[in-house]
């Protein structure tokens, strides 16, 4: 049964409870010795995504990992970039992608990207094959990870032959209640972030469109479902933040994967309710793992001991992907 408990990640003594495994990374952890090459191409749509490179130093790499990063997040996030150190240390090449408007410049068209805009990484993945790689790993990070997991699943048997691993880590696998989750009072910091990354691009996108967006609409955003009800389910087609959680939730969709893939969650994820994650389905599945630590908050992770600045998930992360 491939639903693990792991108790070989232990956190600091001084981060005791989730919030400060969750923050501490974001706020302290500084990761400069990674080198990107930026390349951008075009989407189907005549819109633009930002690609950052980073090869290994190995003559040949074992495969290439594709890394999707997490809500209003980038290829600069130190979560991203202490996985790709880790990675091409390892002899991966990495392709750590930029959603619509996430990577350093705002995108052209009226769309941004939301936690299912499984078309954007179809076209990342479909120019990565163009490379001639063997192998192709998939990497999520939170909404990254719900966007890896919804791609899987909407492929299933389809799924492109290159494609062999998949991990992914704090995965927000049922949209609405951690939509409900983040509301919680003792949350209020995260939502207080996200919604204010958020508005200014809200309100550099009214410029551009103002027949489509009417950014005063703004002042009604409290949550993060007022802002998916108002914002983005109107410019992604959905019938409200319902009917976009409904049609973007991974737990929707992990059934049908057929590639092995490793879901890591920490239980005491304060974003990220671990009943809300589909344990049952997943119990039944043969090649797809839920592994769950104790402490980790999310996208964590940090071991009490460093071993060369290594953190746990990027550890478990290179062992999934290695082992056979």
């Amino acid at each position: 049964m491939p639903l693990l408990h792991t108790h070989d990640h232990q956190a600091p003594f001084w981060q005791p409870n989730g919030h400060l495994q969750t923050i501490f990374p974001n706020l302290f952890r500084k990761i400069t010795d990674v080198a990107y090459t930026r390349e951008q191409i075009v989407t189907p749509d005549e819109d633009f995504l930002n690609l950052d490179w980073a090869k290994t130093a190995q003559p040949e790499a074992k495969a290439l990992v594709i890394l999707s990063h997490g809500l209003e997040g980038n290829s600069q996030r130190q979560y991203v970039l202490g996985m790709v150190r880790a990675l091409t240390r390892q002899g991966y090449d990495c392709l750590a992608w930029n959603y619509r408007s996430c990577g350093g410049e705002m995108n052209n068209q009226l769309r941004f990207y939301h936690s299912g805009a499984t078309d954007d990484l179809e076209v990342i993945v479909q120019h990565a094959l163009k490379k001639n790689y063997r192998a192709i790993h998939l990497m999520g990070f939170s909404l990254g990870g719900n966007l890896t997991l919804k791609y899987l699943g909407e492929k299933g048997a389809n799924v492109d032959p290159e494609i062999k691993k998949a991990v992914v880590f704090s995965v927000p696998m049922d949209l609405l209640a951690c939509s409900r989750a983040i509301e919680k009072p003792e949350n209020w910091l995260y939502m207080k972030r996200f919604l204010g990354s958020l508005k200014p691009k809200i309100h550099a996108k009214a410029k551009v469109f103002p027949e489509r967006i009417n950014a005063g609409e703004y002042s009604k955003v409290k949550t993060f479902f007022d802002f998916d009800h108002i914002y983005t389910a109107a410019l992604h087609g959905f019938d409200g933040a319902e009917d976009y959680y409904q049609q973007n939730s991974a737990k929707f969709f992990v059934q049908n994967i057929t590639v092995p893939t490793l879901i890591v969650h920490a239980l005491n994820d304060p974003i990220v309710p671990a009943e809300s994650l589909p344990q049952a389905t997943i119990a039944d599945m043969p090649n797809v793992w839920l592994e769950l630590t104790e402490a980790g908050g999310h996208c964590g992770f940090r071991d009490a001991n460093l071993e060369e600045g290594l953190y746990w998930s990027e550890k478990r992360a290179v062992e999934f992907l290695t082992g056979e």
